[in-house]
């Protein structure tokens, strides 16, 4: 055996003696003390795994009060208010942020949300995300004017979160509160200022087109590089000229004080009207569109001005971006139990993955490598989006590329009549 192998035994031995001193110590000692209290010697190991055990569950509770502490210094650090409640909206933690955010001396404890918040827009969003499990968000203003929101609230916006909690840490819900106020501010100024951009631009716009129309009419013994420059002026003119009247359209949709003026109407009818405007793009092409609605036509609750142009700048879309032949674009419509579903699609060139989550986008161009061919305002597929959402509705894209891409719109039952 070598002089450390020697060593450590010996330090083993050591301390097996150590610790066999020290459980013959304890354990005299808890025989003592259960004699003291006039126990049995045999109940003296019992009354030590007691004792063991009541150790070890102060420790437990002493590190989860550290972790607990630990926890509500972390989230008084967030710029979020958050609060926990449970099943009957009662509040069972808030912390410090929300003081900030609503204006409060103080949030009590075991007290009603109401009472602290002082808003029914908040507690309806709990009370809803617990009647229906699940997960809701939504962005509220607080008026002047609602009861006890007090001055300091007026006018500011809040995007609010809550989902409801599991049952093994108590049920209730979980509530988030954010102040977007300066974006939502910051918003609004620049919807105003596309607004009013747009309306000073569409008058002398309008003036400069028609003196150009004027100048071709009597342009019978101008130049010929007179006529192209009058040519490429008008053409120019006109998509200007497109992209304002797509802008005020966006402008208006936006605009939460700006009502649709719905009536029903014979969607299917509308449909078909846009693709007979369009059709003299396709003359000399290989290519058709199909319209297939139910033999009513199918009727639609809504502005048809806008379903004008969801319809014109699905179908326009496909034209312009699918220039080889065999292209068949379809649009139908069907009506079930719960929803309408208007689809568009085509067999063309398709959508690449990566540009799927960004089509509907504003000024957001795919298919870079020809875009200098296809010319358009990069504003129709969000015209699209804000359109359908303005109608209660949803709108989803799929695409195989070479396959088919199809535009899928959903209406909910209140908002359509077969």
């Amino acid at each position: 055996m070598t002089p450390l192998s020697l060593f450590l035994a010996l330090m083993l031995g050591i301390c097996l003696f150590a610790w066999a001193r020290r459980e013959k110590y304890w354990t005299k000692r808890w025989e003592t003390v259960a004699k003291t209290l006039g126990l049995r010697k045999r109940d003296a190991a019992l009354l030590q795994e007691h004792a063991a055990a009541v150790f070890l569950a102060r420790q437990h509770a002493e590190q989860q009060a550290e972790q607990r502490r630990v926890f509500e210094s972390l989230l008084d650090e967030i710029s979020q208010g958050l609060v926990l409640v449970d099943e009957n909206l009662r509040i069972r933690y808030a912390n410090a942020p929300l003081k900030k955010l609503l204006h409060r001396k103080e949030i009590h404890a075991g007290r009603h949300l109401i009472e602290d918040v002082r808003d029914h827009q908040i507690s309806d969003l709990v009370q809803e995300s617990i009647t229906e499990k699940r997960h809701t968000t939504r962005r509220i203003q607080i008026l002047p004017s609602d009861v006890g929101a007090g001055a300091n609230l007026g006018g500011r916006y809040f995007i609010i979160e809550a989902a409801p909690l599991a049952a093994d840490v108590g049920g209730g819900a979980w509530l988030m509160l954010q102040d977007v106020t300066e974006s939502a501010m910051t918003e609004q100024i620049r919807r105003d200022f596309v607004a009013n951009a747009s309306h000073e631009l569409r008058t002398p716009l309008t003036l400069i087109n028609g003196y150009i129309e004027m100048l071709q009419d009597d342009s019978t013994k101008a130049s010929p590089t007179m006529k192209r420059s009058l040519d490429v002026m008008e053409k120019h003119g006109k998509r200007i000229a497109r992209i304002i009247e797509d802008m005020l359209a966006i402008s208006r949709l936006e605009d939460a004080s700006s009502s649709l003026n719905k009536e029903p109407f014979d969607v299917g009818a509308c449909a078909k009207d846009a693709a007979d405007h369009l059709a003299p793009m396709l003359e000399g092409r290989d290519a058709r569109i199909e319209v297939d609605f139910p033999k009513d036509g199918g009727l639609l609750t809504g502005d048809r001005f806008y379903w004008d142009q969801v319809f014109t700048n699905l179908i326009e879309n496909s034209i312009k971006e699918n220039t080889k032949p065999g292209l068949v674009i379809r649009v139908s419509g069907t009506w079930e139990a719960e929803t309408c579903t208007l689809k568009v699609s085509d067999n063309g060139i398709g959508i690449p993955a990566h540009d799927l989550p960004f089509v509907f986008k504003r000024f957001y161009r795919g298919n870079k490598h020809h875009s200098s061919q296809i010319k358009g305002t990069g504003l129709g597929l969000s015209i699209v989006r804000r359109a359908v959402e303005a109608h209660g509705g949803t709108v989803e894209l799929t695409s195989s590329p070479g396959i088919e891409t199809t535009f899928t719109m959903r209406l909910p039952l209140q908002h359509t009549k077969a």
